[in-house]
């Protein structure tokens, strides 16, 4: 079953770090987010591949967006 890692906030993305295809661990950092000058890691919640990764650098994701897609 494919996890679905959504944003927990109006942010700015920042930096991607995994892209599609690439294999994670749980707690491996995804995407780097960026909102009142904090940096914000979007880390795995399961271990997997990165099916689709849904934002590209200098994106601003809402609430609820979808970043990626690990299955």
């Amino acid at each position: 079953m494919a996890d679905e890692i959504r944003a927990e906030m109006v942010a700015n993305v920042w930096k991607v770090v995994a892209s599609a295809g690439d294999t994670v661990a749980e707690g491996d950092t995804l995407v780097i987010l960026e909102s009142m000058k904090m940096e914000i890691p979007v880390l795995a919640e399961s271990e997997g591949t990165v099916n689709e990764l849904a934002v590209h650098e200098g994106d601003v994701v809402q609430e609820g967006d979808l970043i990626a897609v690990i299955g």
